[in-house]
């Protein structure tokens, strides 16, 4: 496939953030759907100044998407050539960016296969690049080469997948295995949840082990919900009612209160381990029961990236009186 570079068009990338569609062309935000959220803890942790802690009409809303990603493009060369790759900052607590950092660091896995906007699914090693690629991105469903970060990419020794920026991440994963990584983890956006089979089928195929984190959930469809149910490691749960009552009663352990991230396996267990400086005493748990990690002061205290938290058991899931919410009309 012809890049779309050489053939002199625009650029295009589209990603969802605070559940609205927004594409972004030649480093200018060009639309923003109409939310269905009136409220993220996550989006007003990050940007206090722009979302309120009330519900906001959509007009606001929608202003405040698309100034949340201009600063990202105007900070941290987001979408440009400019694109600041490498970071070691921690912006949220349990992002999936910060986790496989730490895994990363403490050995826990060999590589991570992420999305990078301009260069599509990427192999990498580096612990500085994977948080530096994924500390501030959102759900990214589509982009297109941007010969500038590709560039970048590979001076850092970086493996991109496909010249033409697709994003398709059980081929990451093989082409890690292919070049030799045994332990892998990988993201997976809540909308590509069919790819969980694939990886675990080339896990059973490859004898490699391969954590996969699922991302991204707000508003996918039930049959999602049971593919990750099945075959995921890790989820975020976002927005999501279903991934919160569907999953969250058999995890084993959860992270977070306001946006739980389910751990639903034995890897997933020991993929978190390399957060927490208890790394033997998480491996070590009792799984047949349930744990909550959070920031509630109740329980064993235990360090996770640089925050302090406390482990407890606790019946799954664990709410929090401030959560994502819909508006009045959307589930």
């Amino acid at each position: 496939m012809m890049r779309l570079e050489q053939r002199g068009e625009k650029d295009i990338h589209v990603l969802r953030y605070f559940s609205s569609f927004v594409s972004v062309s030649e480093g200018k935000v060009v639309y923003v759907s109409e939310p269905v959220l009136r409220f993220c803890p996550l989006a007003r942790h990050l940007y206090r100044d722009l979302f309120p802690s009330r519900p906001a009409d959509n007009t606001n809303l929608k202003k405040a998407i698309k100034e949340t990603i201009e600063s990202k493009i105007r900070d941290y060369g987001f979408f440009t050539a400019r694109r600041k790759l490498e970071g070691e900052d921690i912006f949220v607590p349990y992002g999936a960016s910060e986790m496989f950092m730490f895994a990363l660091k403490n050995k826990v896995i060999d590589a991570a296969v992420v999305v990078c906007e301009g260069a599509g699914t990427v192999v990498t090693n580096q612990p500085c690049l994977v948080q530096g690629i994924g500390g501030r991105m959102n759900s990214l469903l589509l982009t297109s080469p941007i010969s500038g970060i590709m560039e970048k990419l590979r001076h850092h020794h970086c493996r991109i997948i496909f010249e033409h920026a697709l994003i398709d991440q059980a081929r990451g994963v093989e082409e890690a295995i292919k070049m030799g990584y045994r332990r892998i983890g990988v993201t997976v956006s809540g909308p590509r949840a069919d790819d969980l089979k694939r990886l675990h089928v080339l896990e059973k195929q490859s004898g490699a082990t391969i954590v996969s984190l699922v991302v991204c959930t707000t508003g996918i469809a039930a049959d999602r919900v049971d593919a990750i149910r099945r075959h995921a490691d890790l989820v975020w749960s976002c927005a999501s009612y279903d991934v919160r009552d569907r999953i969250g009663p058999s995890a084993l352990m959860q992270l977070s209160c306001q946006i739980p991230v389910f751990v639903l396996t034995h890897k997933g267990i020991d993929f978190v381990s390399g957060y927490s400086d208890k790394s033997d005493s998480i491996r070590g748990l009792d799984l047949h029961r349930q744990y909550i990690v959070s920031h509630d002061r109740q329980g064993r205290r235990v360090r996770m990236g640089h925050f302090d938290a406390f482990i407890r058991e606790a019946r799954l899931p664990v709410g929090a009186r401030h959560s994502a919410r819909f508006a009045d009309s959307v589930r």
